[in-house]
């Protein structure tokens, strides 16, 4: 998938693709959550974390593509979009906005006519760009990120939004 607006290629991860998704995911990581997450999470959230999780997670990623650079990703697995980050380089360019629109399809392939996410509560610019994008905050829920030694409840709002091929939902 081309979208003009944004002058990326929309597509399936591939593993050479995991060191590009690491790098925006551990920035873009620290731009949304640092001040906004418990401490023992950002102790986690090493750069080594992210390259070890993206390279694991890369059946269920999607990446935008700019020229021959990667410019955002986008995870999903059933119908929770679980990541979206765009590169510094390409923040307000329509990337994150073409991604979302991917996740959004591929929840609805997956068989499903609702999608949704979690935001940390502290990230204002995230829950802005969602609900320019129709998705509607649902509350407060503490959202439990994998830690070291367990799950880290993370103060976040549920967003969630009904996928237009099913507008009954």
């Amino acid at each position: 998938m081309t979208t003009e607006e944004a002058a990326v290629e929309v597509r399936p991860a591939r593993a050479e693709d995991a060191e590009a998704v690491a790098r925006i995911w551990w920035r873009g990581w620290r731009d949304g959550h640092l001040g906004n997450v418990p401490a023992e999470l950002v102790v986690a959230r090493t750069p080594e974390s992210f390259g070890t999780r993206a390279a694991q997670r890369v059946g269920d990623t999607v990446v935008a593509v700019a020229g021959d650079a990667v410019a955002g990703f986008v995870m999903v697995v059933d119908d929770e979009v679980e990541q979206v980050y765009v590169s510094e380089d390409h923040r307000g360019t329509g990337v994150a906005t073409a991604l979302l629109a991917e996740a959004e399809r591929l929840v609805g392939s997956n068989g499903h006519r609702r999608a949704w996410l979690a935001v940390v509560a502290g990230n204002a610019r995230a829950r802005r760009f969602y609900e320019r994008n129709g998705w509607t905050d649902e509350g407060p829920f503490d959202y439990p990120a994998a830690g070291a030694t367990g799950p880290i409840l993370v103060p976040s709002h549920r967003y969630a939004k009904h996928l237009a091929e099913h507008p009954e939902c």
